[in-house]
């Protein structure tokens, strides 16, 4: 007996072999069951080897319970003792899963499956299976048939003498003998149906790959034909009563269970199709309404049950359609779409501990190969596997992966799969999801060798594991390419000119050879920089396939690296900065204006980093001034100081293009801007202000050359339309009126002279052709137009517009504003129009007519010859026109009496509108909607196309980049056009009846 307050040998014993409750564990060998065994040095060291030993010994201990007699229990404990592979293997399932252990306690003599050592019990393939449950004749007697079944693979399996690929291929070997005695079992009970039809079960998802969990649904597909003499609408009544049947017979639940649900959702139209269909049938689906996600799934099809000729022959007759599936349009992008759903549909608290859907999992390894099977496997039939590890191997021995990639994700795979098989066998549940427990981590790391400290050692390796995902699962489409190209490792195989050829044409490649040219001149050499190049271009190149222009995307890269490839910090800042490499492939591939802008200045690359420079935040106008202002101070004359002008205005445009490039498309870390109209705002806003300061440099340039420090009149200048308005787009002119005042002591000509010239000089320097692009200023909505002078005195334009002023010249008004020159001046011009733009006592019926008819002529004279005026974001209704007029008619009305409406702003007025209650929020909804995506159009076009324009592009790749850019995914530029008609139709009702009083 142990002293009161020392350990008993047992105790200590127990510690060492592995137990985390001795103390119950010694009350149990002490029970009458154990107790003859209690020491026994053989029994402790068996007890200590599996995953759980506390566990292990309960369900020891209950089964020597539940034995019926003292015979059977003295049988099952000499047996244990005396026989090393039944104890291994007993113990092993009684210390990984509580679930086997129950069904042992409730079926004792059950054990005696596992003492058998054979050849065939060793691998057991589908012959054996359909053996062990011949006997079954109905849903519970099939249950039982299956967990004794069951329990010999997890015996295999936790000894060791399957791997994880063995397993799974038995698992699913079970599940197809199951599936036939169920089919058997509904036969029988509906002879009728069985004589009227052929019924086919199709396994699909890992069954159908004989890749199978321990729990998991079994994706099946039915297919059926009459039987003769049968009418076919019967004949397939019949058949789906047998499917059906089935399906209960598996997934329902008894007083056994479940065995697990069967899943026909991979059928035809899915859950709302019919559950049976003819092979004619099945055929008319998918050679015209399936989607690309279909015949993915299909790469797993495999007849499991039923007629095996008809089942041999929906196989024959689909096939063919499978290998053609890489043909059709924004294939690649439809795969790699339906891969980002399932992760964003992860509840986010799951993400990190999800084995399979999340970033790094399982699918991830799955959705890659079976994207490189789907590419080759039209001319290379070696790749038709529907076992993800064996298309694996033979995509690395026919060059499609690289042998290092597929070693590394084949060890990663098994892994992470061998996790998921222990995590499920425990209470045999399906779930996917890492527990958080440290005594189920304990059970799982001990369960896959990890004895020295389970739960670290579980979590580093997972964590490794998936980090080499991650890292790996989207190179391995593209890695193959540079290494096609760029010929360093001798022996190795590659992917064919051939191979590498319809990759790029799976990428979106509208001229592949040139885009190999590209990764040849990039990827080839042994040099530092081209070993760099190898390690971005994988990512790159999918980054590029995710846009409208994966050329455009690729030749701005070699040429961006062509001409900035010798700098030390190029090549580096791609490499070492998380967002520089993403956001250039963005920016490249987006359209024509932004990489233009960055070819005239190719060192612009570093905006794109995260470091010092600013990055793609706007510069406020302060300091773009100041900028501009000292380079002009530095320049020698005017023109090199508006060229310094120019050229800061070229490198703040790019920054600012590209920082709505990266908001509107998202990258990898960040998702896109959901503000549309925080967009705009900031494209506005960062434009207008660039607009400004280089006018206000322009101005100081010609000033300085020509007349010293000091102009002989005062000198402002005033922003119109859009410009005044702080919503200039990349293409927009800059509206300005020149306004000046002589000052004391000198003659009106002379000023006038003077402020004459300098507006001349101001628009040639900033109109010279350079490479930094022009800007142009248009001065139409000066006092009588085109006929009226440039420039003129503060004192004229009190005249003018005290005597001649027209109604639409205080409607253009509205949105004047000082931007560059002499402030006071500026701020007495705007005391000046004030009583203009907001009229005591408001606008007149007359006025109103006369704005009214003015729009009416401006859109019948200025739309386009054969435009659509519904998709004309300007001019056609509902769009820019609309919405800013009837905002600004408010403005005219009420801005008198409302301070709020004071403001040069579309967004802006149309809120104060909302908060004066002139319109109701609805309206105010509709109309800012409407002008939030009329203008994103506008910049969208000028993005693409590197060109202004008021309406969509007709050219389909210009098309798909400016809905690419708007948020529609590839195939969905028709959602994009009547999502804009739908947006705007409304707008033009709300116009209809606020504008035009309908």
């Amino acid at each position: 007996m142990t002293a009161p307050g020392r350990r008993s040998s047992t105790f200590s014993r127990l510690l060492r072999h592995g137990f985390t409750d001795p103390s119950a564990a010694e009350r149990l060998l002490e029970g009458a069951g154990l107790a003859l065994v209690r020491t026994d040095p053989v029994l402790l060291e068996a007890l200590g080897a599996t995953a759980d030993p506390d566990l292990a010994l309960q369900g020891l201990a209950r089964l020597l319970e539940a034995q019926p007699d003292a015979t059977g229990r003295r049988e099952l404990l000499d047996t244990v003792i005396a026989a090393k592979p039944l104890r291994d293997r007993l113990l092993g399932v009684l210390g990984a899963s509580a679930a086997l252990a129950d069904h042992l306690a409730r079926y004792p003599r059950d054990w005696q499956a596992l003492v058998t050592y054979e050849p065939s019990d060793l691998h057991p393939g589908l012959v054996e299976f359909e053996h062990g449950l011949e006997d079954a004749v109905d849903p519970v007697s099939l249950r039982v048939a299956y967990r004794r079944c069951l329990l010999s693979i997890a015996a295999r399996d936790v000894c060791g003498t399957t791997d994880v690929a063995e397993v799974a291929a038995e698992l699913a070997d079970l599940a197809t003998a199951t599936l036939r005695a169920a089919l058997a079992i509904a036969k029988a009970s509906a002879p009728e149906d069985a004589a009227a039809c052929r019924l086919a079960v199709i396994a699909m998802g890992k069954c159908g790959g004989n890749e199978l969990n321990y729990v998991s649904d079994v994706d099946v597909i039915f297919v059926a034909e009459a039987s003769e003499g049968t009418d076919e609408g019967k004949a397939l009544k019949a058949a789906a009563r047998l499917a059906s049947h089935l399906m209960r017979i598996c997934s329902e639940t008894t007083v056994e269970g479940s065995i697990w649900p069967v899943d026909a959702n991979l059928r035809p139209e899915g859950r709302n199709g019919p559950l049976v269909r003819t092979l004619a049938s099945h055929l008319a689906y998918y050679q015209r309404w399936a989607k690309t996600w279909e015949f993915q799934a299909l790469l797993k099809a495999r007849p499991v049950a039923g007629d095996d000729e008809l089942g041999r022959a929906y196989i024959e007759a689909l096939e063919p359609l499978v290998w053609q599936a890489a043909e059709r349009e924004n294939f690649v992008a439809d795969v790699q779409k339906m891969r980002r759903r399932v992760v964003e549909n992860i509840p986010v608290a799951e993400v990190e501990r999800e084995l399979k859907l999340g970033p790094g999992g399982l699918r991830d390894v799955e959705f890659a190969v079976q994207l490189l099977q789907l590419v080759h496997g039209r001319a290379d039939a070696s790749l038709r596997s529907g076992t993800t590890l064996d298309a694996l191997q033979a995509l690395a021995a026919g060059g499609y992966v690289g042998r290092a990639d597929a070693v590394q994700l084949d060890e990663a795979y098994r892994f992470l799969r061998s996790m998921e098989h222990r995590i499920q066998l425990f209470r045999l549940r399906r779930t996917h999801l890492v527990p958080e427990d440290d005594a189920d981590l304990r059970r799982i790391g001990r369960s896959l060798g990890l004895r020295t400290d389970p739960v670290t050692e579980l979590t580093r390796e997972w964590k490794r594991h998936t980090g080499v995902v991650r890292r790996l699962h989207e190179k391995l489409f593209y890695r193959p390419l540079l290494d096609a190209v760029a010929q360093l490792a001798p022996g190795e195989a590659r992917l064919s000119a051939t191979a590498a050829r319809e990759r790029m044409i799976a990428l979106g490649y509208a001229d592949p050879a040139a885009a190999l040219r590209h990764l040849e001149a990039l990827a080839s050499g042994v040099t530092r920089k081209a070993a760099i190049q190898r390690t971005l271009l994988p990512v790159l190149l999918g980054w590029f396939a995710d846009s409208a222009d994966p050329d455009a995307g690729l030749l701005g890269f070699r040429k961006v690296s062509d001409a900035l490839g010798k700098t030390p910090w190029y090549l580096r800042l791609l490499r070492d900065e998380g967002a520089a490499a993403e956001n250039l492939a963005r920016v490249l591939s987006a359209g024509r204006l932004a990489p233009d802008l960055l070819m005239r200045a190719p060192e612009a690359v570093a905006l794109l980093g995260d470091g010092d420079g600013g990055g793609l935040e706007p510069r406020s106008r302060a300091h773009l001034e100041q900028e501009i202002l000292a380079a002009v101070g530095r320049a020698e004359n005017a023109e090199q100081g508006v060229t310094a002008a120019r050229g800061v205005r070229r490198r703040e445009l790019f920054r600012t293009a590209a920082a709505d490039i990266v908001g509107s498309y998202g990258t990898e870390t960040q998702s896109a801007e959901a503000d549309q109209g925080a967009l705009v705002d900031r494209v506005g806003g960062a434009v207008s202000d660039l607009t400004a300061a280089t006018i206000a440099g322009t101005l100081r340039a010609v000033v300085r050359e020509g007349w010293g420090d000091t102009l002989p009149t005062r000198f402002a200048v005033i922003g119109m339309g859009r410009f005044g308005g702080h919503e200039l787009g990349y293409g927009s002119d800059a509206d300005v009126l020149f306004v000046h005042e002589p000052r004391d002591g000198v003659d009106e000509r002379e000023a006038g002279a003077a402020a004459n010239k300098v507006v001349a000089e101001m628009r040639r320097l900033l109109q010279i052709p350079h490479s930094d692009p022009p800007l142009l200023i248009d001065t139409d909505l000066r006092p009588e137009g085109k006929s009226g002078p440039l420039v003129r005195t503060l004192k004229s334009y009190e005249a003018y517009y005290r005597r001649w002023s027209l109604t639409w010249e205080s409607h253009a008004l509205l949105r004047a504003e000082p931007v560059a020159g002499d402030e006071d001046l500026g701020r007495r011009f705007v005391e000046l129009i004030d009583p203009l733009r907001y009229p005591a006592g408001g606008l007149g019926d007359d006025a109103v007519r006369e704005i009214r008819r003015l729009k009416a002529r401006m859109e019948s004279e200025r739309l386009p010859r054969g435009a659509d005026p519904k998709l004309h974001t300007k001019l056609g209704p509902g769009g820019l026109s609309d919405v800013e007029w009837t905002v600004q008619v408010l403005q005219l009305r009420h801005a008198r009496e409302i301070p709020g409406l004071r403001t040069t702003r579309t967004r802006q007025a149309l809120a104060a509108a909302l908060d004066a209650g002139l319109l109701s929020a609805e309206d105010a909804e509709i109309l800012d909607e409407a002008w939030v995506l009329a203008t994103r159009v506008r910049n969208a076009v000028m993005l693409v196309r590197g060109r202004a324009g008021d309406t969509f592009p007709t050219e389909s790749r210009e098309l798909a980049a400016v809905g690419r850019y708007l948020g529609y995914g590839p195939g969905h530029v028709g959602d994009m056009l009547d999502a804009y008609r739908r947006t705007t139709r409304r707008a033009r009702g709300v116009v209809e009846e606020l504008f035009y009083g309908a």
